[in-house]
């Protein structure tokens, strides 16, 4: 089954300490997220950079609930320290909680030909909850790794990844994950 990793909202705004979203479990889960991304790089498994990246002057819905952020182009709104985009990789700008809405994530998917999208990054609550829903719902087998996604509110982080083991996909290890990119 071939697989693409996303990471969701892997940014400076929630892993630099100078980051308006930063929260310290996320700094916590970094060090998974890159190892399931040099995973994925080591075994040719295409990579996608699925990262907040709203327009500046525009009246965007998303901030009706938040205060403006991740204007595409700012620091919040780049890479976290140690996540490059690599030749080859993609990225996708979303300004709403799933990286599928307005976006050509489902065609680049589907251009790529995978089954199985496999996702990291942050709020497990928001963002990643959303995005692996969506997933599930253009038909993609989805896995979340329980270690590479964190929340600020710890108690919706764990209600999400159940809701997601029961409703959307499969919560696995880091270790089930690099061991299945490398073909085990």
């Amino acid at each position: 089954m071939k697989a693409a990793l996303i990471l969701v909202d892997v940014i400076n705004d929630f892993f630099h300490p100078r980051g308006p979203n930063y929260h310290e479990s996320y700094r916590e889960i970094l060090p998974n997220i890159l190892s399931v991304l040099e995973s994925a790089r080591e075994h040719g498994v295409p990579v996608i950079h699925a990262m907040e990246g709203h327009r500046a002057g525009l009246d965007d819905f998303e901030w009706r609930k938040l205060p403006v952020h991740d204007i595409k182009g700012s620091f919040e709104a780049e890479p976290a320290e140690g996540v490059s985009i690599a030749p080859g990789e993609f990225v996708v700008r979303k300004r709403r909680y799933s990286a599928f809405f307005a976006t050509d994530l489902d065609l680049m998917l589907r251009e790529l030909r995978a089954e199985l999208v496999v996702l990291v990054g942050v709020k497990t609550n928001v963002c990643v909850r959303a995005t692996a829903q969506d997933a599930f719902a253009y038909g993609y087998r989805v896995w979340v790794v329980g270690e590479a996604v964190a929340s600020n509110r710890e108690h919706l982080h764990e209600a999400s990844l159940e809701d997601i083991r029961r409703y959307f996909g499969d919560v696995v290890s880091v270790e089930d994950c690099v061991r299945s990119f490398g073909g085990g």
